[in-house]
């Protein structure tokens, strides 16, 4: 016969609306997946009865929650599924924060896959991140850039999307094309000002050492001691992608984001993401990192529309 226990563990009052969850969502999933014990939660107490093998086992993947929580301050639901399903390595999480932003601005990874992006950058100089829109790739690269520059690990930054209009037409608007590209690149803009004050990101840019430009402007150049970011990667031409890939100058770092599912270019052109990610898969010194539907953190919705589209 099994040995039936009963125990009981104590939450800190810090952790227990992490625990809880909205609408009790967190603690309802962990008592789903120990299906096999009787579950009592009381405020700062979880009572719990059943064998002894699986009380010690929810006992062991709950320590890990509360010391994820710990860390991080917060307990998202994809992370807390894979704490108790016991695909987790807390030690991922012990350089979770980027750095400080504007305002005290915690930058930080927000799930296990942006944790891996940035032990992967650590290890690789060029970067190939892919995945659907909303899951942090633009954002998380442009901190892991401006943490590199306050480091003094490189001597700019520079931003660079190709000018391939999503259904849209730029050529009305006024201005040089600069000028006229310059709504196309709102999102770094955006990015860059969540991270850095107005003044510093003006001195940054006026100095040069923070450019974002349009990718045709890439050619020719050497880029040396930079890290640069190539956005919407997935509407370059193999020709583009193969320019670009070849401006890596010495003591630089490449990171090139795109989402294969969004490809603006015409249907008789491969994208030069895919066709990059194809043939350089096997070069050992090139990291490659996937996201999915399940890494997005937008508002909920993001990922029930992106699933809607794909049916």
């Amino acid at each position: 016969m099994p040995t039936i226990i009963k125990d009981k563990i104590e939450i800190s009052p810090e952790a227990v609306s992490e625990i809880y969850g909205a609408n009790n969502s967190n603690i309802d999933l962990i008592k789903s997946h120990f299906d096999k014990l009787k579950f009592i939660a009381r405020g700062l107490y979880i009572f719990i009865e059943g064998e002894k093998s699986e009380v010690n086992s929810f006992k062991k993947s709950f320590k890990l929650v509360l010391e994820h929580i710990k860390i991080n301050g917060t307990l998202l639901n994809e992370d807390l599924k894979n704490i108790i399903r016991q695909n987790f390595d807390i030690k991922l999480f012990s350089k979770k924060t980027i750095f400080f932003g504007k305002n005290g601005l915690k930058i930080v990874a927000k799930n296990v896959k942006q944790n891996e992006m940035i032990e992967l950058s650590m290890k690789k100089n060029l970067l190939f991140v892919s995945g659907p829109a909303g899951t942090g790739k633009t954002y998380l690269s442009i901190a892991l850039a401006v943490q590199s520059l306050k480091e003094k690990k490189v001597k700019k930054i520079i931003l660079t999307r190709p000018a391939v209009e999503a259904g849209e037409n730029l050529g009305f608007l006024p201005g040089d094309q600069f000028e006229k590209l310059s709504p196309y690149m709102y999102p770094l803009y955006d990015a860059l000002r969540q991270m850095l004050t107005n003044e510093k990101l003006d001195h940054l840019m006026k100095s040069k050492l923070i450019e974002i430009v349009p990718l045709a402007y890439m050619r020719g150049r050497t880029l040396d001691k930079a890290f640069v970011i190539l956005d919407e990667a997935q509407n370059t031409t193999i020709n583009q992608m193969k320019m670009f890939l070849t401006r890596m100058g010495s003591n630089s770092k490449f990171i090139i984001c795109g989402d294969t599912s969004q490809i603006d270019l015409s249907k008789n052109q491969e994208s030069g993401l895919k066709h990059a990610i194809k043939i350089l898969n096997s070069i050992k010194d090139i990291g490659f990192i996937s996201f999915s539907l399940k890494d997005i953190i937008r508002h909920k919705l993001v990922k029930s529309i992106i699933e809607a589209y794909k049916n």
